[in-house]
């Protein structure tokens, strides 16, 4: 019974983020391409994520490699797309390369180093697909101070560093809205750097941004993968 309460609550929880990703992109005149959902299942337990995938979840999002690498393994028979989307020590980058499908959060040239070595072993070995990498943007005025991230002056740099290395596909770009900033203005100025990074390379169209209380403002800016966490499973469980 409360397995089959959980999941009520679950699909009850998606199909409400669901409606409002729907109601966004229809306004902003977008019906017909509907943003990638990456549902962020940090704290919470492996069985969260089987219900989330009967229920139709595809893509899940984790920020610690721990946790991610050991969910990931006991899961493998789902085959959902792993998204990491937290800041990355280059050291876990061997780690990673073994599971997640993208990066959200590549911001610096080391990062980048290290993936590819990683990358290519996985390659050699299991044959795995390339990955896919975002650039995360600090909108902050300091870059990197309070969300993480490189400057948009840093941008082009890894952009070619990354359209460079063998076995990463560079995806787009990354953001957080800075706290107790405008998510519009935030989200306006991710899709400028967007715009001049596609302007060099065609394919880097993805924009990923937009959480639970801020999806309809990066809708509107352009946003093609959201990271919702809360809204749909809920607080964080108890420890202990």
């Amino acid at each position: 019974m409360e397995d089959s309460a959980r999941t009520a609550q679950l699909a009850e929880r998606l199909a409400a983020v669901q409606h409002r990703i729907e109601a966004a992109a229809l306004a902003a005149g977008r019906a017909g391409e509907l943003p990638t959902l990456i549902v962020v299942t940090k704290f919470h337990p492996a069985a969260d994520i089987r219900r989330l995938a009967a229920l139709g979840v595809g893509d899940v999002g984790e920020n610690r490699d721990q946790e991610a690498s050991s969910k990931a393994k006991e899961l493998a028979d789902l085959g959902i797309n792993w998204h990491f989307v937290g800041q990355l020590q280059s050291k876990k980058a061997k780690s990673v390369a073994k599971y997640a499908h993208a990066l959200h959060s590549v911001d610096r040239p080391g990062l980048v180093d290290g993936l590819q070595r990683a990358i290519a072993i996985e390659q050699d070995t299991t044959g795995r697909n390339a990955l896919q990498c975002f650039i995360q943007v600090s909108l902050d005025d300091d870059a990197g101070a309070h969300r993480g991230g490189a400057s948009p002056a840093e941008v082009p740099m890894l952009a070619d560093q990354l359209a460079a290395a063998a076995g990463l596909e560079l995806a787009g770009v990354m953001a957080v809205a800075p706290l107790g900033a405008s998510p519009e203005a935030a989200f306006e100025k991710l899709a400028a750097i967007s715009a001049s990074l596609v302007a060099e390379h065609p394919a880097a169209t993805a924009i990923s941004a937009g959480m639970s209380q801020d999806l309809e403002e990066a809708i509107r800016f352009g946003a093609t993968h959201l990271r919702i966490g809360s809204d749909i499973l809920g607080s964080r469980p108890a420890v202990g």
